[in-house]
């Protein structure tokens, strides 16, 4: 018994020092073929070998012949016939680099992402996240597919690359293609118009990738993107104080940036804006409804806003032509009620 436990013992270490060689991998050569090479699977090729093999074989020897669209459909039966052969994964990428000769972008991009669903563990995975970043990229700087069998130029998809971005960062959120990705999407959402999208997207990439050497780049278009949504000083400034925020962060976070100088003339710019609005209110307190005391407060608010500016200075001169009024006013609020006047007595008839 102790023999059979002993020699059950050496089987299992046999195998855990083999396990490293049980992968397996595709190689092509033109005299050949398509061969697995490596461990126990290159005897085999697993569901449907022998055809999965023959039209591996036909669709790569027509990719090297440039008839890509019958590389593409032999490729294609591969990949939705056998998809658990060990072809499968590898007929999905050779599949996208036929449709990209194609100028198939949209399909190439389909097909890399079949194997980001289907086989994680294949090991050209890296190489499918950066495929699929230089996809978008190429759509989102008006790469144009084709139409009409390859005759004729397509449209351009920009709007897709959008998609395909945020794509690239929910397969591989770790990689360094998902900060870029993210940046990309901002990018793209303010060159259409969707400020609330790319300030989405901007806060994520703050967030999620604080150490990126991206990240500074993505604070002040967060602040610049804050700046554009401000609708003036008659409005609420919810907008101009987040851009606030992100410049002082930027210039707490990153000093020696060689974009502080910029931040700095950003944050000048937003702090006038909030001063203005401050004075704004206070003109309507002091002029509309006669309340200094209100109108002290805001133009005092607008002072610590932005202190050396000349916002500041015109809320100073400001306050001082209300000085009086607000004492008369602050008397009359301070008063005791044993302070007020006696009431004077009623005359009955005109006789008392």
């Amino acid at each position: 018994m102790r023999r059979l436990r002993l020699s059950s013992l050496f089987g299992l270490l046999a195998l855990a020092v083999a396990a490293p060689a049980l992968r397996a991998d595709l190689v092509w050569s033109p005299a050949r073929g398509w061969r697995v090479e490596g461990g126990a699977v290159s005897a085999f090729t697993g569901e449907g070998g022998r055809n999965a093999l023959d039209l591996m074989n036909r669709a790569r020897s027509a990719e090297e012949a440039e008839r890509y669209h019958r590389a593409v459909k032999l490729y294609k039966r591969v990949a939705n016939n056998y998809t658990k052969s060990i072809f499968a994964p590898e007929a999905c990428f050779r599949m996208a680099q036929a449709q990209i000769s194609l100028h198939d972008y949209t399909g190439a991009f389909a097909s890399y992402q079949q194997i980001m669903s289907l086989y994680p563990n294949y090991g050209k995975f890296g190489m499918v996240v950066g495929e699929q970043y230089r996809l978008a990229s190429a759509l989102a700087n008006g790469s144009r597919g084709r139409m009409l069998w390859g005759l004729l130029p397509g449209t351009t998809h920009r709007e897709h690359s959008i998609v395909y971005f945020e794509q690239v960062v929910t397969n591989a959120p770790y990689s360094d293609y998902a900060p870029l990705a993210l940046m990309n999407v901002a990018r793209l959402h303010l060159r259409f118009g969707n400020k609330i999208e790319a300030v989405d997207a901007l806060d994520r990439m703050i967030n999620f990738y604080p150490q990126s050497i991206l990240t500074p780049a993505a604070y002040l278009q967060m602040a610049k993107t804050h700046i554009s949504l401000v609708d003036g000083p008659e409005y609420d400034q919810f907008s101009a104080k987040e851009a606030s925020t992100y410049f002082q962060d930027f210039l707490i976070l990153y000093p020696g940036d060689p974009n502080t100088e910029q931040a700095e003339k950003g944050l000048a710019q937003i702090k006038s804006e909030i001063a203005n609005s401050k004075i704004k209110i206070a003109e309507f307190y002091h002029y509309k409804r006669k309340n200094y005391i209100a109108a002290k407060v805001l133009y005092n608010e607008a002072i610590t806003t932005f202190p050396d500016s000349a916002v500041a200075k015109k809320a100073r001169a400001r306050l001082d032509a209300i000085a009086p009024k607000v004492a008369e006013q602050e008397a009359l609020m301070n008063r005791k009620p044993t302070d007020k006047p006696a009431p004077k007595h009623k005359r009955f008839l005109g006789l008392f």
